[in-house]
């Protein structure tokens, strides 16, 4: 492929998936250094091994109740995110894809935020909070695990919908489990180690979407495989009308909050303010999850319908 015939929006799953944000900083940035190292022998997969300790050192710096390590953490999870951005641009650039590469870019994200609940809850100890505090920290550790992996999940399934190509990330556990077992260890083991926790990730996206998993397997045995496009745009149309809610339980969505809250508590250190952080505990918690909800429960509504019409 060469360079002139290169647009941001080839190196995109899909721009009906994108984010505002992602649109209009993430994904430019990055694929101007997606385009810079595709020809250089680096992988998408060195750069996602790259972006995890960018993306710790991000967490590591919001311990500190100090405004220049804050904003350091800002900057830092911000890189950590174009990163990410140029793993899966420079994929699609240059054709390398791997198994692994798709799952260990999944638990990426999981790792930078981890850090950041641990460091949150060290620095709210630090100023006299006790230890219930990791009540708090953990909370909000399995609400994200749980609002990622279900946003990822639709954002996915709505690339199904498109194509076959651009949904080929879209799997489940029978399928996961299969390719488990059919995996010896001698002959990958890294892809067998990751995809042994990858299958109860899905596990836990399929338990929450019965009305989905009812309608895929309709569709499947109806269609085998070949969903009429009529459908396709159809289920598109309702998916992307709820993205807006989907976005805010990414990337996009909660870390605003995390960097105004952190900025805040270390410019008012001396005052209770300094307390502010545990604030971003409080959103995961109390705005985040019932967001999920109602997304979980507008979808399946979608999937309802079109069970209706499918059996009709």
């Amino acid at each position: 492929m060469s360079t002139e015939k290169v647009t941001l929006e080839s190196s995109l799953k899909s721009i009906e998936t994108e984010n505002w944000l992602d649109r209009i900083f993430y994904r430019p940035i990055g694929f101007k250094f997606a385009l810079l190292l595709k020809d250089t022998g680096i992988t998408p997969n060195m750069v996602t091994i790259a972006s995890i300790f960018v993306g710790i050192g991000a967490g590591l710096c919001f311990f500190y109740p100090t405004l220049g390590l804050n904003i350091l953490g800002v900057g830092l999870l911000m890189t950590a995110n174009i990163m990410d951005c140029i793993d899966g641009q420079l994929a699609r650039l240059t054709g390398i894809k791997s198994n692994v590469g798709r799952i260990i870019d999944g638990f990426a994200g999981d790792l930078w935020f981890a850090t950041i609940y641990i460091c949150i809850a060290l620095r709210l100890m630090d100023l006299g909070w006790g230890v219930w505090v990791w009540i708090f920290a953990v909370l909000s550790g399995y609400s994200h695990g749980r609002q990622a992996a279900m946003a990822d999940y639709y954002k996915t399934l709505h690339l199904f919908f498109i194509s076959k190509s651009k949904g080929a990330e879209f799997d489940s556990f029978d399928n996961l489990q299969k390719h488990w077992r059919e995996t010896k260890w001698e002959d990958d083991r890294i892809y067998k180690f990751f995809l042994f926790f990858y299958r109860f990730y899905t596990v836990s996206q399929e338990k929450s979407t019965p009305k989905l998993q009812e309608l895929l397997r309709k569709l499947d045995e109806k269609y085998h495989g070949d969903i009429p496009e009529e459908i396709r745009l159809e289920f598109r149309e309702k998916s992307r009308r709820l993205m807006p809610l989907i976005d805010c339980l990414t990337f996009n969505g909660r870390t605003p909050v995390l960097f105004v809250l952190t900025i805040l508590g270390a410019l008012f250190i001396e005052t209770p303010w300094a307390a502010l952080p545990f604030g971003y505990y409080l959103f995961e918690i109390l705005v985040l999850n019932p967001i999920l909800i109602i997304a979980i429960k507008k979808h399946e509504a979608i999937c309802a319908s079109f069970l209706a019409k499918i059996e009709s």
